[in-house]
């Protein structure tokens, strides 16, 4: 009895084949071919924002600054000598520094003489040059009765024209510095008394309504403080809320209702959370408004479904065989959890926490709501001081009319990027270092 079958072999030399396997290839040529192009496309776009964002954002960092001959006068300012330290200390707080200006461009540009000219020759000074003056004064006081070359900064016009922002060839209609401004400029700018130096001003100071003055220190700050709460209210409710469901939890309804509605949250925009806290901290708690406290509870809330999906992958990952090994050898089931479980998946869980703490420093919405969105100009001295933060901050000054502000706006951006960037890099090294392979 022979054995029949109905199959026949394919003829993988036939017409009919060959077109079937070049279809074939010639489709997995253009998948990939278009796969290739997305990559492309999407780095061209990345490369041209980061390319005009390092363009407008580089000249953030520097700043325009002039040479003038400053003449610090016994009359105004009083005579150290004759007088107590706290006498010459409230004379000099409250002394007419202004003057103590005018009288140096004044000598500087004596053809000057009516009093709205001498008004636009001091508007080419920032509005900060009274404050470094009193500064210097207070700080040496010997100085009082001499003079000496101080390098003072320039107003947001005079900056953006040294940096080409303002074209001085154009009629003095379509230009807001005027002839006669560009003139004292130009004469400043020959005698070599015009500079362009890096602003480290721009690191250590609060915001102003100056740009040439504004700064991202009270912004960085009011982050620090607000993911510090963020950070000691999501990492040990969502580690161990993670532990629980993973762990120790029953499978039953409740827990499956739990479960889907965590990951319903991760998806929930960010501006909900928001509302949340302006509801209940604000609206129902009665917090400080605008303080680190409330954004930090707000965030808090956004954070805790990224970290424990994360951490419950963590766990989840961890082999079964290492549970079984510790209880053999007697050990309670806290013990298995957290003397064996949670250090192999601590890599996961810190990974999965430092991305959900770079997603709530770069968030903006939540904050808005709940009131960072005003003008603090004093470094926050803690979690209940009125702050803003480095996002928000980039906000309030692209909405800002003034030119310079659309390079500070830049450089912020660039700051935050940095930050972003390192704490990744720091998620991705700690995987690498500690993750092991099952």
């Amino acid at each position: 009895m022979s054995n029949t079958t109905d199959f026949e072999p394919t003829n993988w030399k036939s017409p009919e084949m060959k077109a079937r396997i070049r279809r074939r290839y010639r489709r997995d040529r253009n998948f990939r071919y278009l796969g290739i192009f997305a990559v492309a496309l999407a780095s061209m776009f990345l490369f041209i924002l980061i390319g005009k964002i390092v363009r407008d954002g580089s000249m953030g960092f520097m700043q325009t600054s002039l040479d003038l001959d400053i003449t610090f006068s016994a009359e105004i300012l009083g005579d150290p000598r004759a007088m107590g330290a706290k006498a010459f200390e409230e004379k000099v707080r409250q002394a007419n520094m202004i003057r103590v200006i005018d009288a140096s461009l004044t000598n500087y540009f004596p053809d000057v003489e009516s009093r709205r000219d001498r008004r636009a020759l001091l508007r080419m000074v920032s509005g900060g040059a009274r404050e470094q003056l009193r500064n210097m004064v207070l700080e040496t006081p010997a100085i009082v009765g001499s003079t000496k070359r101080v390098r003072i900064l320039a107003a947001d016009d005079i900056d953006q024209l040294r940096k080409g922002k303002i074209d001085g060839s154009l009629p003095e209609a379509n230009r807001k510095v005027k002839d006669k401004e560009l003139g004292w400029y130009q004469k400043l700018y020959d005698d070599g008394r015009v500079s362009l130096n890096f602003h480290t001003a721009f690191f250590t100071s609060g915001d102003s309504r100056d740009p040439e003055l504004a700064g991202i220190w009270g912004a960085t700050v009011g982050s620090a403080f607000t993911l510090i709460v963020t950070l000691l209210i999501a990492f040990p409710v969502g580690v161990l809320t993670a532990i629980y469901l993973e762990e120790f939890a029953p499978q039953n309804r409740l827990t499956d209702i739990i479960e889907i509605n965590i990951n319903n949250l991760a998806a929930v925009p960010s501006i909900v959370f928001g509302l949340l806290g302006l509801a209940v901290f604000l609206g129902v708690m009665h917090l400080p408004r605008s303080a680190p406290l409330v954004g930090g509870l707000t965030l808090a809330l956004m954070t805790l479904p990224t970290i424990i999906i994360a951490s419950r992958a963590s766990i989840k990952a961890v082999p079964p065989s290492i549970r079984d090994a510790a209880r053999g050898l007697g050990a309670s089931p806290m013990q298995v959890v957290f003397h064996h479980v949670v250090p192999l998946a601590m890599p996961g869980i810190l990974t999965g926490t430092i991305i959900g703490m770079a997603q709530a420093l770069g968030e903006t919405a939540p904050l808005l709501m709940i009131g960072m969105v005003a003008f603090i100009v004093d470094i926050p001295g803690g979690f209940s001081d009125a702050a803003t933060a480095l996002p928000v901050q980039i906000f309030l000054w692209a909405d800002s009319p003034e030119r310079a502000f659309v390079e500070k706006t830049s450089a912020a951006i660039m700051v935050l990027l940095a930050f972003l960037i390192s704490m990744n890099g720091l998620a991705i090294w700690l995987r690498q270092k500690f993750e092991r392979q099952w």
